[in-house]
């Protein structure tokens, strides 16, 4: 460990200790207390990284069983809640999609569409990045899960693209144009997860614990049209500000372009694996698409990894040997894990209720933005937008609702609306998020400014726009 990684370290230990000998505040079990400190000192240690992330993750969830801190008195029931990362069908999903990343890769079909995206839009950057902004969309009112849209179909072809302009990762050459397509890519799949009720997962769930909790139904076109304005907005703007604030360093290229379709002539025609991994493809989008209701999103990208093995597109030295893809899964799995604890601890409520009574005494309209922020940044204390729905939203809801005057549909659109948007935080936010991040074209600190600059514009953008926007759709 070099110098710089120790000081890192002895930091992240540091305030781990100090937010642990603080008084228990009013409400909370001491073990919950002791719970948040390792938390928070985990979260600091991804941000600062004195040891690998994936490492970071396991030493903490490894801690917090071995303490009992989430079971107390009960480990075996410890060291089952520290495996329960690994039982997400999330962190699965995302495990897959590097394996189709690899498919693409190996039979040669990522570098075929690769080419041909270059040639008929390579000439300026910020035409891929539009390029990549509608593929989502398209893709997006069918596709529940983020991470089979972005993470399982974008990313495995958007992997080939900035070898072609020699941008690479893990290095200074990351700049040239990977760096900028990877985080577009990110940033809009954010938004069309909350352009529509079926382009996310929590969105329908949210939906239905407001039913419970205010007896409010929204319908798929209630929700489109609610949301329109921003997404509009954000769509249109979002691969300009990432062109303009993460800027790529190849701008235009005329020449690429030419390049690309002398490739494609030397590629010849299409091989049997391209057309097997082709097939295999439009096979687990057909199922995505049409057939979510009878089978998990995560259960066809296994079944189609398991066909790109039979099929001798991928072997199994492939699987075994993709670092990326096991390092991955054991750092979002750790993640999981050490974000159910908040939950379970009893930490998260009891903040939500503490920071709610707060804000008593305050106008209702100003309130209510409050209530949406703070539902929306208290995401980076969780790695499943699922879990923060299921833990939080009724929560924020019995205490905003219970306010005199509350403009109830309003603030419950704000607040489903938040789910997509707030996946661009943190490099654990959703499940496409630790697939951008460990591209290695986007660096630790520049995804955390970057996360926090784009939560920012987004959330003041569905305000700003989308709070008045609503205000007049349901003015009582």
């Amino acid at each position: 460990m070099d110098k710089k990684a120790l000081r890192n370290a002895l930091i992240v230990v540091a305030v781990g200790i100090v937010l642990a000998i603080i008084p228990v505040p009013a409400g909370l079990q001491p073990n919950a207390w002791y719970y948040f400190a390792l938390f928070a000192a985990a979260i600091l240690g991804l941000i600062l990284e004195p040891i690998p992330t994936a490492a970071v993750g396991l030493v903490a969830v490894t801690l917090a069983m071995v303490l009992c801190l989430v079971t107390p008195g009960k480990p075996k029931d410890s060291i089952a809640w520290m495996l329960s990362g690994f039982a997400n069908t999330t962190v699965w999903l995302i495990f897959t999609a590097y394996m189709f990343a690899k498919g693409y890769e190996k039979s040669g079909l990522g570098r075929r569409i690769a080419l041909v995206l270059v040639k008929l839009l390579g000439k300026r950057t910020l035409g891929l990045g539009y390029a990549i902004a509608l593929a989502d969309l398209v893709v997006a009112p069918g596709t529940p899960s983020n991470t089979a849209r972005s993470g399982g179909t974008i990313y495995p072809i958007l992997a080939n693209i900035p070898p072609l302009y020699a941008s690479k990762p893990n290095d200074p050459s990351a700049r040239k144009i990977g760096s900028y397509l990877m985080w577009t890519a990110l940033a809009i799949t954010c938004v069309t997860s909350s352009m529509f009720l079926t382009a996310l997962a929590p969105n329908p769930l949210a939906l239905d614990l407001v039913n419970k909790a205010t007896k409010v139904t929204f319908t798929w076109t209630d929700w489109m049209v609610g949301f329109l304005p921003v997404g509009v907005v954000l769509f249109l703007l979002v691969p300009l500000l990432v062109y303009k604030i993460y800027p790529p360093e190849i701008k235009v290229s005329s020449e690429v372009p030419v390049w690309a379709g002398k490739e494609l002539g030397l590629m010849g025609s299409i091989s049997r694996n391209e057309i097997v991994m082709g097939i295999l493809v439009i096979l687990a989008l057909g199922l995505w698409i049409f057939a979510a209701d009878y089978i998990d999103t995560t259960a066809v990208a296994l079944l189609v990894l398991s066909l790109m093995v039979l099929t001798n597109v991928l072997n199994w030295e492939d699987v075994v040997t993709n670092k990326n893809a096991w390092n991955v899964l054991v750092w979002f799995a750790t993640l999981v894990t050490l974000a159910d604890g908040l939950n379970k601890v009893g930490f998260l409520t009891w903040f939500a209720k503490a920071v709610s009574a707060a804000l008593t005494g305050i106008p209702v309209v100003a309130m209510m933005v409050l209530f949406v922020a703070l539902f929306f940044l208290i995401h980076y204390m969780f790695a499943s937008l699922t879990a923060h729905t299921t833990a939080l939203l009724p929560v924020i809801l019995a205490a905003a609702i219970a306010v005199p005057g509350m403009p109830v549909k309003p603030l419950v659109l704000l607040l489903c609306y938040t789910l997509g948007l707030m996946g661009i935080l943190t490099p654990y936010a959703t499940g496409p998020s630790p697939i951008y991040y460990g591209s290695g074209y986007i660096t630790r600190k520049d995804f955390w400014v970057l996360g926090l600059v784009f939560g920012v514009i987004f959330l003041a953008v569905l305000l700003i726009i989308g709070g008045p926007w609503l205000m007049m759709l349901y003015p009582s």
